[in-house]
């Protein structure tokens, strides 16, 4: 079975949105958008403006379980140049877990909530569970870097 052809895979809390759509579509080049979330995958409101942005920079989309992207992601075909994009980093650790090959991961937006802290970039909020995510995809060799829009300056996490 043949690896799949991931461009890109970025944590973004609001998953796919204008920044997403038009500067890193650009940027990085993908045929299809895999948002992988399991709110998202069962939400057809969700999935219309997540479509619509997908429709505007003329990729294609499809709205996977964490699980469906684990169990699904070796059938895409060579052709696909995939855009990975998923809500927290628990659930790109739980992609890498179950065996997608996620070589690096962009951290955008996580929005501030109660017990977060900035890390590095004033759209990054992390807890200790986030930063214990951090760790584990690091130590299974995923590098991980923060930047918010592809002109920005990176920083390794």
């Amino acid at each position: 079975m043949a690896e799949p052809n991931i461009l890109l895979t970025r944590i973004d809390n609001r998953l796919v949105h204008g920044q997403v759509g038009n500067a890193w579509v650009g940027a990085v080049g993908p045929n299809l958008i895999i948002v992988a979330d399991d709110e998202a995958a069962n939400d057809p409101i969700q999935q219309s403006l997540m479509k619509m942005t997908a429709s505007s920079v003329g990729c294609g989309i499809r709205f996977f379980s964490l699980q469906k992207t684990i169990d699904t992601i070796f059938k895409a075909s060579p052709s696909q140049k995939i855009f990975l994009v998923v809500k927290t980093p628990a659930s790109a650790r739980k992609l890498i877990e179950g065996g997608v090959p996620i070589k690096q991961l962009n951290v955008g937006n996580m929005h501030f909530s109660d017990g977060k802290k900035v890390l590095h970039e004033s759209h990054v909020y992390v807890d200790d569970k986030d930063v214990a995510d951090f760790d584990a995809i690091k130590a299974a060799g995923t590098e991980i870097y923060i930047q918010i829009a592809p002109g920005d300056k990176k920083y390794t996490v």
